[in-house]
């Protein structure tokens, strides 16, 4: 295994950095009134990707362990990773410095969000490219999984902002139609990336088909079935999607709000698991 939890850990909160960046600049276009969900989105974009950064920074394979790693790595333009820390190096004062404005009571200029916007959406696939760049891993090295990891990283981001939105603001949030519909699109768009990957991984090679039985069939079944299909996927999309496509009304029990609120964190979860398996469940290619 070239990569462990704390890479999942990373990956999973960059993009959801992302994701929640992009959420508040969503909402500030379209609900300019719903300043407890922009602010959340803004101060959860800079809090996320620098917890992940840590990590990454503590990682037993690099990072505290060989400081001077970071400076070869920023030296080396040509590599992916670099690209990477120079998208992080640029997004992450835009994140703070938008969360800093929200929490001083002042306007974030457009210029500065659209730049935030910009690195966001760089950051979400940059998650992506890192681990396609290992051509010996076909679960990795394949141009579905970038689309993925990004689409991924809007929903969790979403689901992140969604939460405290829910909790903090309920009555405004149930009538942000848009958002809710962002949910179910966003999660129907994934499970199709999902298994469009799977299957062109499955049809390359060997060990690619290996990598894939092991997620819908072997030792990590249960948890990509019920912790990012059930969970993450099925769950929040029906969740979302009823209210908005079928009963088309505003929900406002007590019940409704708890079955969201797990939606949301249903989210979240599948989102972290998506990494951890598709890092853990990759085999290397033997001979290329």
């Amino acid at each position: 295994m070239v990569w462990g939890p704390l890479i999942a850990w990373y990956l999973f909160l960059a993009g959801a950095s992302a994701g929640a960046f992009l959420t508040a600049a969503f909402v500030e276009a379209k609900y300019p009134d719903s300043n407890k969900m922009r602010i959340a989105g803004r101060i959860i974009a800079p809090v996320f990707v620098g917890i992940g950064l840590l990590m990454l920074m503590i990682d037993a394979e690099a990072g505290l362990h060989n400081p001077l790693r970071f400076f070869w790595l920023v030296s080396n333009p040509g590599s992916v990773m670099t690209l990477g820390v120079y998208f992080i190096c640029i997004y992450m004062p835009v994140a703070l410095a938008a969360a800093v404005l929200e929490i001083l009571k002042k306007k974030v200029p457009k210029w500065l969000t659209w730049i935030g916007i910009v690195f966001a959406f760089a950051v979400a696939a940059y998650t992506g490219f890192l681990l396609g760049v290992v051509k010996a891993y076909p679960l990795w090295n394949n141009a579905i999984l970038p689309i993925l990891f990004v689409v991924s990283a809007l929903s969790a981001g979403l689901a992140a902002t969604s939460l405290v939105g829910l909790i903090t603001d309920r009555e405004r949030f149930e009538h942000m139609w848009l958002i809710k519909k962002s949910h179910v699109i966003l999660s129907a768009i994934e499970m199709v990336v999902l298994f469009t990957m799977l299957v062109i991984v499955s049809a390359g090679s060997f060990e690619g088909a290996a990598s894939v039985h092991s997620l819908i069939a072997g030792q990590y079944a249960p948890a990509f079935w019920g912790g990012i299909v059930v969970l993450g996927l099925v769950a929040p999309f029906c969740i979302e999607g009823y209210p908005v496509f079928i009963a088309k009304r505003v929900e406002t029990s007590t019940t409704s709000l708890v079955v969201s609120l797990i939606g949301e964190a249903g989210v979240l979860v599948g989102g972290f698991l998506l990494r951890l398996l598709v890092i853990l469940a990759a085999l290397p290619v033997l001979f290329l």
